[in-house]
């Protein structure tokens, strides 16, 4: 990967023509970078967002990944007119590739990123736009920002797979809801329904943002990927399956992990007394204590 800059807060940088990336102290902030059409996601994009996050997934600088979008939006959806219209007439293969580099990032690429990734939904959130939010571990929103699946209102189901997000993250008859009349709803309301975690207002929202990213810097990156990569497979699972899953896969994390973090959580706890597992993260290796 090009060096872009230090591991300090800096000036975001531009990723080809859409995308910005800056890091800060172990935080990739990823921004959409198409602010005069609201972030709309269009061919362009979907291909320099999978490139961002090849990028990022072995980049040391990275320890968290912070999605949103420059300006005042998060992002308005896919661009109807690049991602559907100018592809109407092309070869199919280019319109299949369009769509696998859309469906790759914002699903399959976001859900197993190695690293957490957090979504700050800054403004307008609409139709695509829920799914690389959803594919996100963790979304902060600012109250002001403005949800919406509108495609009811100009005659299709919502796009990709965002009735899936839905029927995941909102009660059914929320889901239902804003599928069924497109009606927009604030960030207030998003957190209050589970589409995301919180709602702070606008100007306190990369603060808060960042605070939750260093929260997550402070855990064993092994453990991290390994507790998320299990949630995600044992939603399908049988409670007996699951429990032979999850005891195999903590084995699996101990053993790959060069931290050695379950015996470095016990020395400390049982023997150091220098930490309450229920209060704090451990002290990891190489790191300042924990306060």
């Amino acid at each position: 990967m090009t060096d872009r800059g230090s591991g300090k807060a800096g000036t975001a940088e531009a990723w080809g023509r859409t995308v910005l990336v800056e890091f800060e102290d172990g935080i990739a902030w990823v921004s959409m970078n198409r602010p005069d059409k609201k972030n709309a996601m269009n061919p362009a994009m979907n291909g320099e967002m999978n490139e961002v996050l090849d990028a990022l997934e072995v980049d040391d600088r990275c320890g968290v990944m912070v999605l949103t979008g420059a300006g005042e939006s998060f992002s308005s959806g896919m661009d109807l007119k690049e991602y559907f219209r100018e592809t109407d007439d092309q070869p199919r293969m280019v319109q299949v590739r369009a769509r696998r580099d859309a469906f790759a990032w914002q699903g399959t690429k976001l859900m197993n990123f190695a690293k957490p990734t957090i979504a700050m939904v800054n403004g307008w959130c609409f139709g695509g736009a829920f799914t690389p939010m959803a594919s996100c571990d963790l979304a902060i929103a600012a109250d002001e920002a403005t949800f919406g699946v509108s495609e009811i209102n100009w005659g299709i189901l919502p796009g990709g797979n965002v009735t899936k997000v839905l029927s995941q993250l909102m009660g059914r008859r929320a889901a239902l809801y804003a599928i069924m009349t497109g009606i927009p709803f604030d960030g207030r309301k998003a957190a209050a329904m589970g589409l995301v975690n919180e709602s702070v207002p606008l100007g306190q929202l990369r603060a808060r943002t960042r605070e939750l990213a260093n929260v997550l810097l402070e855990k064993n990156p092994t453990v991290l990927h390994q507790a998320k990569v299990a949630f995600r497979n044992v939603e399908d699972m049988s409670w007996e399956v699951a429990l032979d899953y999850l005891g195999a896969k903590n084995e699996q994390g101990i053993l790959i992990d060069p931290e050695r973090g379950r015996q470095q959580g016990l020395k400390q706890f049982l023997d150091d007394k220098s930490y309450r597992p229920g209060l704090k993260a451990m002290k990891r290796k190489g790191s300042a204590p924990s306060s």
